[in-house]
């Protein structure tokens, strides 16, 4: 994982305390890093191809079942 400093960013639907919240980022040569904001040490990373895909799936409505 570089060194540079991340922009992370929440989404506006998180709790108000922001610590209900998965932020996002971007991280050397354009790997995308996902941390929970109550654990930011804890970083996954994932390629643009793969989010996209989630993206998509999550668009679709296909992980619903995780929250309802």
């Amino acid at each position: 994982m570089s060194t540079s400093p991340i922009n992370w960013q929440k989404s506006s639907f998180s709790g108000g305390g922001g610590e209900n919240c998965v932020e996002v980022g971007t991280g050397a040569e354009g790997v995308i890093v996902m941390r929970e904001s109550d654990d930011p040490e804890s970083i996954i990373a994932t390629s643009r191809e793969k989010m996209a895909a989630f993206i998509l799936g999550v668009k679709a409505g296909e992980f619903d079942h995780f929250v309802n």
